[in-house]
């Protein structure tokens, strides 16, 4: 075993490698960018290196391999993690890469080669064509990028109408985020499952499948909900996709922990399914597997096995020695807004709290800056149980203990969807979220009118600090007392409050209906005779609760406008990022739906659109420039009747 592992990664991902290193006795080296100078990897390590130009230098992570006396690097996911040229560069260094080959990693990281590869193996693939795909016909189609994974630049083109900009947009997005616009184009899968099968492989030729996790749960194309094992897969698939995946890395030369991804077209039952590709790495979703896989008897750590494996050791176990016990289901959680379409959202941490009944996953702390300039996933909630609806349920506990404030994150989405009588049957597929993604909505809940109360009491001065009675905003007047009126949003609505007398007892007035209210010690408040803990963070005019922030808009404040299109032709920043493409110019007469700019964050494309017809009269922003959330884009002046 290595004396001294170098972690090329941050956030939650570095954590959890570190933690394992520390099991093992193993002194721990964390790289940070500037950003991250005081993030939990880095107070986690025994070593810290700057790396002045983050995390894709590869030549900084190598000097700081050779400053820290590190043996080997683990590149976590992400990154570098299926980079081959990272890999031969560490082997030219005489560092240690703990993942497989530099030529599986270009055999399975190139989609095209990949399919190619594992087609000549046997295993089953999706039709598909690559080059020039202007010319594909068969509709709906999935462009991916060749290079890519994670789900990041895939497009569902539904007609040859779409298919240009489509391969436009996804080109742009694979050349920023992997570096290669090469792209393919596949037959889309109908209603489809994700199941993937996690391997293991030792440098003598040993592999082993250590079963399924189902990943169907996905927004964006990209997963929200794991669990292992599937509630689809009966055993004898699992043993033709464990085969089929055993033989894919084979195909390879694989060696150390990677998954095979198919895609199994929806059915009532097992039946056919498709090599989808292969990540050559950890995935983000292995807390499932480590909480269900037996070997011998034992839990696996996967962290372990891959450094283990990296250090030359063998495997030491055969197929027939892995079990499958209980069930396992883990939650993503992202600093985004469902109500806006996931967008990626930022912010600082200001108040954090993470249940301890589960394993957490987590890369968060007070005082963390969660900016657009990296994934926005910011921990895993990781829950096991001896049978699958136990497990979904002691989950969906765990996420009502969590508590982010700072954020707008999904949290309180999770929950509904683990609740989804659909989820709860087992009834998944790819598409299910964006099916019930309304009803999943309309279950999130909203501030409540007690906490709206609360809130307006936090806004609402003290007045006491001068000792003066008459400085006391408890609304006297001669006859009746007068009610201070604040403006309160939340979740995009504007409402009415009311206040009259003090924080440490009033009335508030909300919908018409009046309630008293008391700010009490230690985060309490009595609303109505009823007293209970409000977990709250205040960030100048906002309030930050568990379910969401509440905002006070002043008089005349211009955020009593709607976010991003109004009724004034201010067009805003749907999320915080950089200004990607601007698409009009000043003068443009443009026509409702029209694109105006794109916006990106966290390789994620969105474009923003003209509200109605109209003249582009403001444009104070230019291609490349930061914007923060709902920051003024564009002016459109609507056309006179």
């Amino acid at each position: 075993m290595f004396d001294t592992v170098l972690v090329a990664n941050r956030g939650e991902i570095a954590v959890r490698v570190i933690r394992t290193l520390r099991a093992l006795g193993v002194r721990s080296v964390a790289v940070h960018s500037d950003a991250d100078a005081g993030a939990p990897h880095v107070r986690a390590a025994d070593l810290a290196v700057r790396l002045p130009g983050g995390y894709l230098d590869v030549d900084a992570i190598l000097d700081a391999a050779a400053r820290s006396g590190a043996q080997a690097i683990h590149p976590g996911y992400g990154f570098l993690a299926e980079n081959a040229g990272f890999a031969r560069a560490c082997a030219e260094r005489g560092v240690v890469f703990v993942g497989p080959p530099p030529a599986a990693i270009e055999a399975m990281g190139d989609k095209i080669r990949a399919k190619e590869t594992v087609a000549a193996a046997g295993v089953p693939v999706v039709p598909g064509a690559t080059g020039d795909l202007s010319g594909w016909a068969e509709f709906p189609a999935l462009i991916k990028p060749s290079a890519g994974g994670g789900g990041k630049g895939m497009l569902l083109v539904r007609s040859a109408a779409e298919l240009p900009e489509a391969i436009e947009s996804a080109r742009r997005t694979a050349v920023a985020a992997f570096g290669d616009g090469t792209l393919l184009i596949e037959r889309f899968v109908g209603n489809p499952r994700h199941i993937e099968i996690q391997v293991l492989a030792d440098g003598s030729g040993d592999v082993v499948h250590l079963g399924e996790r189902e990943c169907s749960l996905q927004r964006r194309h990209q997963k929200i909900i794991e669990e292992a094992p599937s509630p689809f897969v009966d055993a004898a698939t699992r043993e033709r996709m464990g085969s089929a995946a055993v033989e894919a890395a084979r195909s390879v030369g694989y060696v150390g922990a990677g998954t095979v991804e198919f895609i199994v077209p929806g059915g009532e039952g097992p039946g056919e399914f498709f090599f989808m590709e292969m990540n050559t790495r950890l995935q983000v979703e292995h807390p499932v597997t480590e909480l269900v896989c037996r070997v011998g008897g034992e839990p696996i750590d996967l962290v372990e096995r891959q450094l283990r494996v990296a250090a030359g050791a063998p495997l030491g176990f055969g197929q027939e020695d892995v079990l499958l016990a209980g069930h396992a289901v883990e939650a993503r959680i992202y600093a985004e807004d469902p109500r806006r379409g996931f967008l990626p959202t930022g912010g600082r941490v200001l108040g954090l709290r993470e249940p301890e009944s589960v394993r957490v996953d987590s890369g968060l702390a007070e005082g963390v800056v969660v900016g657009s300039g990296y994934d926005p996933m910011l921990s895993k909630v990781i829950a096991w149980a001896p049978e699958r609806g136990q497990a979904l349920r002691v989950l969906g506990e765990a996420l009502g203990e969590t508590v982010i404030l700072g954020m707008p994150t999904n949290i309180a989405f999770l929950r509904a969807l683990l609740a989804d009588p659909d989820v709860v049957a087992g009834r998944l597929d790819t598409g299910l979220v964006e099916r019930h993604l309304d009803a999943l909505l309309a279950n999130i809940s909203e501030i409540s009118p007690d906490a709206l109360a609360v809130a307006a009491l936090h806004f609402h001065p003290s007045g006491d600090e001068s000792g003066d009675p008459w400085d006391v905003p408890d609304g006297w007047r001669l006859g009746e007392r007068a009610w201070a009126r604040y403006r309160l949003e939340s979740a995009g609505e504007l409402i009415d409050v009311r206040v009259r007398g003090t924080r440490s007892g009033a009335e508030v007035l909300i919908a018409g209906a009046v309630l008293t209210a008391a700010l009490g010690p230690d985060s309490t408040a009595t609303v109505d005779g009823l007293t209970k803990r409000y977990l709250t963070a205040r960030d100048g005019d906002t309030l930050w609760f568990p379910s969401g922030p509440v905002t006070r808009h002043h008089p005349g404040d211009p955020g009593d406008r709607a976010a991003t299109g109004t009724g004034d032709g201010l067009v805003r920043s749907p999320m915080p990022g950089t200004v990607l493409v601007v698409k009009a110019v000043l003068g443009d007469r443009v026509q409702a739906g029209q694109p105006l700019l794109i916006v990106e964050a966290m390789k994620m494309e969105h474009t923003v659109t003209a509200p109605f017809p109209g003249t582009v009269t403001d444009l104070p922003v230019r291609a490349g420039q930061q914007v923060a959330m709902d920051a003024p884009l564009a002016t459109v002046t609507p056309e006179e009747a």
